[in-house]
């Protein structure tokens, strides 16, 4: 909100105050705040004097905000550094105000079609975005072909490469439902040499050519990936490093290898932002624990890629849980709700003998509880619960661990009960 009567003051506010800002901007459809906050760790780890949206309020309004909070009452800037998570539909007005010095963009899936359109829209606002700061050093995830694409655009700016090799193992059968399945370039079917998930992998076009580019930061090799965290070697231009991630799953190897990228490119050395990522504390519902129950781990869900790469994670586990699916259809979550028929469901068949219980919650609680029960979940396992402090209370009687997928407003409203009850900082600390 200041932020906002700021604007209508002074439209250009956010140009005047981040001049002399040294600004790391993160934007793409999944892992922006994960990545946004795994950099935070590596500028607290060198003791730069740095500020961030750590609430998420990622669009003009809130970046400005933030700006406004961390200046004087004349305009001085209290710090040197920022880090910023930028929606992917605000960059065109953000980064031309913003001028950051690197621009990180993690991925593109398809997400909220209400709001965002076909998929080329986003990518489109991406480029547009990019194109007012030619000088910004772009951090491009090489295994995703739409993010890759932006390099071949005849935009200016200095690219670095990251990426997760064939050789480190994180391979997935190719989806039938692919974001990107034909050439950015040529709409010829793409080939694949590996898949990691989705669309992402060694992608290449027989007809016209483009492939994946060789990444600098690249994760070579995993050597542990369990429930709790990873240890993986990560290539960069000063040699192999062994790298430990605080975070589980495999999506979250390209949030760490884009924040060391990205972390690299603001002038942090290498071996400190490969450090820093053992300390590392997820964002607000982003593979975040709470004392509850048997333990309770939320995993933010927003569009069919992300979801899928949580049920796949949780189909990994080894021990018996509760599953627990929040639903909502406010602006935003995205008020289009289909994209949960194109998530694959599916795979809670392949470890239903663990799943002891199911809760489902959200103002879409029904929607929920029909698509889980076409997926194949015993609907004598399904309890429906529209009350975030009733659903708390059952989950609060629990011993197995639990672990909660959210939309973003279902996360927001259950995630501040399970706090007022277990303690816990608020999502925008």
């Amino acid at each position: 909100m200041p932020g906002r009567f700021a604007m209508k003051v002074c439209p250009d506010l956010l140009s005047r105050l981040s001049g002399g800002v040294k600004t790391v901007a993160v934007t793409g459809t999944n892992g922006k705040t994960t990545c946004s906050r795994m950099m935070e760790e590596a500028f607290a780890e060198s003791g730069l004097n740095y500020f961030a949206n750590r609430s998420g309020a990622n669009l003009m309004s809130g970046i400005t905000t933030e700006f406004v909070m961390n200046c004087t009452l004349s305009g001085r800037m209290k710090k040197e550094y920022a880090v910023i998570e930028c929606d992917e539909a605000a960059a065109t007005k953000v980064f031309r105000q913003l001028k950051p010095k690197v621009i990180v963009v993690t991925n593109l899936f398809r997400d909220q079609l209400d709001r965002y359109g076909e998929i080329t829209h986003t990518l489109a606002n991406i480029r547009q975005g990019i194109g007012d700061v030619p000088e910004a050093v772009l951090c491009l995830n090489a295994d995703c072909s739409l993010t890759a694409s932006l390099a071949d655009d005849g935009l200016p700016n200095p690219v670095l490469w990251y990426g997760v090799n064939a050789s480190a193992g994180l391979k997935a059968v190719p989806s039938a439902l692919s974001d990107a399945s034909h050439c950015i370039h040529c709409k010829a079917e793409y080939e694949y040499d590996y898949h990691t998930y989705a669309h992402l992998g060694g992608f290449r076009c027989p007809k016209c050519g483009y492939h994946r580019h060789e990444p600098d930061f690249a994760v070579t090799k995993i050597h542990c990936m369990d429930e709790r965290h990873s240890e993986v070697t990560l290539r960069s231009p000063e040699g192999e490093q062994e790298l430990s991630v605080n975070l589980p799953a495999g999506y979250n190897l390209y949030n760490a290898a884009a924040a060391v990228c990205a972390s690299t490119a603001m002038g942090i050395p290498t071996a400190t932002a490969v450090r820093s990522l053992g300390r590392f504390s997820c964002g607000f519902g982003r593979m975040e624990n709470f004392p509850l129950a048997g333990g309770t781990r939320m995993i933010l869900v927003k569009n069919p890629a992300g979801c899928s790469q949580a049920l796949e994670f949780l189909s990994g586990l080894q021990t018996d849980i509760i599953l627990v699916c929040c639903l909502n259809d406010r602006g935003a979550d995205g008020t289009d709700i289909s994209w949960i028929w194109d998530a694959n469901f599916e795979l809670l068949a392949s470890f239903a003998g663990r799943i002891r219980k199911i809760y489902v919650s959200g103002d879409r609680a029904d929607d929920m509880r029909l698509r889980l029960k076409y997926a194949g979940a015993p609907d004598e396992r399904i309890t429906v619960e529209y009350s975030p402090e009733k659903l708390t209370d059952a989950l609060a009687g629990e011993t197995l661990p639990v672990y909660i997928l959210p939309t973003y407003t279902a996360m927001l409203e259950l995630r501040s009960v399970i706090v007022h009850r277990c303690g816990g900082a608020e999502f925008w600390e």
